[in-house]
């Protein structure tokens, strides 16, 4: 579980919750690793003039000590040097796979791994998930962006990656944070040694070290996007995401599915303790392996809170998921094929919806309520709700709604400390705290 001091995350979100109006989508983009531009290597953005000021200059645009900011304190310019510790040693040596800073398998989420035709002469693997590895590679737009005579819009048609559009950002973060058609972290490398994957896109990126600000400059040259709509965006985008590769991936690793789409904590809990218990919605019994529905649990909420019809009927079909889990997989993957068409949808509905005070106040509602049921008794689904919870607060102060009390705020530092240990969390102290979220 990703630790966030409630005070901390409030804080850091406010700068992101901006405006809450809809957003003008930004239309195809390539992911920069797959793009046929050269990229340059951080040295070529990191000149003290440039992005490697030791401190913010006054007066400019950007704040110049970008570079600084991500070689400092950004764990994305420390990704590659992981692969050298003795834990990525032993894993590949598990897996087979030679050297792990050598391995694609590795590389391609350690590392800006472009290939090679694709490096320019002063690039280096070694500088782990730099500059272009997120903003694309600066062969053609480098020079535009230089220049100070080209738009943003220029840039982004140049080749640079537009991180400020959500769903863009989305696609980005979870192409490493969980996966895509072309790299994935399986079960195979996670009983190899690999450390749980956990993600979502608006705590994410406000803890985030930032190496931008959000000022008046900044809003004449991009759309910015509040904090609801990015964590919507990013729910229904990262559940698109998981059923593409449960279709995708199949049976096509023996006898079972790929393994790592389904809720860890189905299977790996202690046998000497009784813990189970039983969840509503998914009309399960114990010792059924799970798809992981956390993101999905998630999506009923949000859209319960915008059109209440359709949350229950996302519902249901939640139920019918699980239930055909345990009948046969034509009809599990027929489930599965219908939901992911409908987050692919959802994805472009909440990027066009304009996010009100009533929608928060059902938001808000909604979560603790369901929060406090036993249906958030997995610890996905805990973990999601509570950074759900945490991001609309936050939202909503922005608007006015000044909802985030000093007991509400202790409740959520109490509820994260529930979850630090994700082998023994501890769902009893979770539900207290969440328990005394009062919203009145």
């Amino acid at each position: 579980m990703l630790r966030i001091g409630w005070y901390r995350l409030w804080i850091a979100m406010g700068c992101f919750v901006a405006i809450f109006t809809p957003l003008q989508l930004i239309g195809d983009t390539v992911l920069p690793q797959y793009a046929d531009d050269v990229h340059l290597g951080v040295t070529s953005c990191a000149g003290s003039t440039c992005h490697g000021a030791t401190s913010p200059w006054k007066g400019s645009t950007v704040l110049q000590n970008e570079y600084i900011t991500w070689d400092r304190y950004d764990p994305h310019s420390k990704a590659y040097s992981v692969l050298l510790n003795d834990v990525s040693k032993q894993m590949a040596e598990n897996l087979g796979i030679g050297k792990a800073h050598e391995a694609k398998i590795c590389l391609d989420c350690h590392a800006d791994n472009v290939s090679e035709k694709n490096r320019g002469r002063v690039f280096q693997i070694s500088d782990g998930v730099g500059c272009e590895a997120c903003h694309g590679g600066g062969e053609r737009w480098l020079g535009l962006h230089v220049s100070g005579v080209a738009t943003h819009q220029d840039n982004i048609k140049a080749g640079l990656y537009p991180t400020e559009d959500p769903i863009k950002r989305a696609e980005l973060c979870l192409s490493c944070h969980f996966g895509n058609d072309k790299k994935i972290v399986t079960h195979r490398i996670m009983g190899a040694g690999h450390p749980r994957l956990d993600f979502e896109l608006d705590t994410f990126t406000a803890t985030q070290p930032a190496h931008y600000e959000i000022d008046k400059d900044y809003y004449k040259r991009k759309v910015v996007s509040n904090g609801i709509q990015t964590w919507a965006i990013g729910q229904a985008l990262a559940l698109e995401k998981r059923f593409d590769a449960l279709l995708k991936m199949g049976e096509t690793g023996g006898i079972f599915p790929e393994l790592v789409l389904f809720d860890c904590q189905a299977c790996h809990h202690s046998l000497m303790t009784q813990k189970w218990q039983p969840r509503p919605g998914t009309g399960l019994g114990p010792g059924v392996v799970r798809f992981d529905d956390s993101n999905l649990l998630m999506l009923q909420i949000i859209v319960e809170s915008i059109n209440e019809e359709r949350g229950e009927a996302l519902q249901r079909k939640t139920i019918q998921l699980h239930k055909a889990s345990t009948a046969n997989s034509k009809e599990f993957y027929a489930v599965a094929e219908s939901l992911r068409d409908e987050a692919k949808e959802l994805v472009s509905v909440f990027a066009k919806y304009k996010f009100g005070k009533k929608d928060v106040e059902n938001l808000l509602f909604n979560l603790v309520q369901r929060t406090k049921e036993t249906e958030f008794f997995d610890y996905v689904g805990a973990e999601q709700a509570i950074m759900g919870i945490t991001s609309v607060l936050a939202a909503a102060d922005k608007m006015g709604m000044k909802k985030s009390t000093k007991q509400i705020q202790a409740s959520l530092d109490n509820a994260y400390q529930a979850l630090e240990n994700y082998d023994s969390w501890d769902y009893a102290k979770f539900k207290t705290a969440v328990g005394k979220i009062n919203l009145n």
